[in-house]
């Protein structure tokens, strides 16, 4: 056993997490590992020492003991076992620390049953009305799906796959270089851990064939651009007859004519004439449910929201139902008469006269002047 202070041997401080010293002793073993110095016994010394400080370190129970007592806690002769006493070869260690580089683990490769199927995305373009009341639909959506004439193995009806030879089933076979092992995808199998000697006519031995599947979508009231909706198992089939994903619907309202969206809350335009906007009236407007009466007061300025209160949307997740928000403009007449031309000027001279019914338009000329007058100062 080596005298030489394990964290120094790897180059960590003795606070270091448990992932900093496995990177450390992952650095230092490839450094010296005695494949990449043949015949260099240096080498080899320090590849045995590194893996016997990373032996103790990497345990909680010895590198407590270590701490506290030194290299006698975890000599042959100690409490915690000594190196290559309980832990393994060095062979095992290395399985430990190098099996995510290589697909494996340290423990032996067992197969995890067949994968999972990907999932799937669609999008679905839906109008204004469909989302904010609800919605069902059909889609039609290409995906692959487990071959029912070999219920998905692969193999010819009446044979079945036989497990690989060469890894055992397991998809996974172990390569052995001196002290070096690491796990490797089974080149015969290619990870499956069957081999299919007489593949399915239908399928070609894939266990999954290319079908476009018509489903029907329920889309709850409310759902906006971005929302998810989540059909479970609808999905790519699994290889080897595994379960298949799921199939995710995007939502995408479109453009609406009249209507703006923002969150629960609806806005539109609604455009006024200079008479109702002046002696007020009632207007119709357009809801998502109908027309509803909109009362205009008597001197209203245009950009004007009014609120019709309840006539939004209800969020999907819940809560209260949005207002629609009516913003008006105020349209100028056009194409007039000379008749209408001759009343407008009628009635500018008379504005003119008592000087009080435009307080915005006054209010901005005289700081327009009093701007121009500071700059003479």
């Amino acid at each position: 056993m080596s005298k030489r202070d394990y964290y120094e041997i790897l180059g960590v401080d003795r606070d270091s997490s448990e992932k900093d010293i496995k990177k450390a002793y992952r650095r230092v073993a490839m450094k010296h590992h005695p494949d990449r110095n043949p015949d260099n016994k240096e080498a080899e010394e320090k590849f045995k020492e590194a893996s016997e400080a990373y032996e103790v370190l990497s345990d909680a129970q010895k590198r407590s003991a270590y701490d506290q007592y030194g290299h006698d806690a975890v000599s042959g002769n100690g409490g915690a076992g000594g190196f290559g006493g309980g832990a393994g070869n060095f062979s095992d260690i290395f399985g430990d620390v190098f099996g995510d580089m290589f697909g494996g683990g340290g423990g032996g490769g067992r197969s995890r049953g067949p994968a999972r199927g990907s999932d799937l995305r669609y999008n679905l373009d839906i109008d204004l009305d469909e989302a904010v009341k609800g919605t069902e639909v059909k889609i039609r959506v290409p995906t692959l799906v487990s071959c029912e004439v070999c219920d998905g193995s692969g193999a010819k009806k009446g044979s079945k796959p036989i497990t690989c030879t060469t890894c055992g089933g397991v998809g996974q076979v172990r390569m052995q270089q001196g002290f070096f092992s690491v796990q490797q995808t089974c080149p015969n199998c290619h990870g499956k851990g069957k081999i299919i000697s007489d593949p399915c006519n239908n399928c070609h031995g894939q266990g999954l064939i290319e079908e476009t599947k018509t489903l029907s979508v329920k889309v709850p009231p409310g759902v906006d651009t971005g929302d998810r909706i989540r059909l479970t198992g609808e999905g790519e089939a699994g290889p080897d007859g595994g379960p298949p994903g799921d199939l995710f619907v995007q939502m995408n309202v479109r453009e609406h004519k009249i209507f703006e969206r923002d969150g629960k809350h609806l806005y539109c335009e609604v455009p006024i004439s200079i008479i109702d906007a002046s002696l007020g009236g009632e207007l119709e407007v357009p809801t998502l449910d109908g027309r509803v009466k909109l009362k205009i007061p008597a001197e209203t300025q245009t950009g004007k929201l009014f609120r019709l209160r309840g006539k939004g949307v209800t969020p999907v997740r819940g809560g209260s139902t949005g207002d629609l928000l009516c913003r008006v403009t105020l349209e100028t007449p056009v194409n007039l008469t000379k008749h209408q031309k001759d009343l407008f000027k009628e009635l500018q001279e008379s504005f003119e006269k008592e000087g009080n019914q435009s307080p915005r338009k006054n209010s901005w000329f005289e700081g327009v002047k009093n701007f121009f007058d500071d700059m003479k100062i």
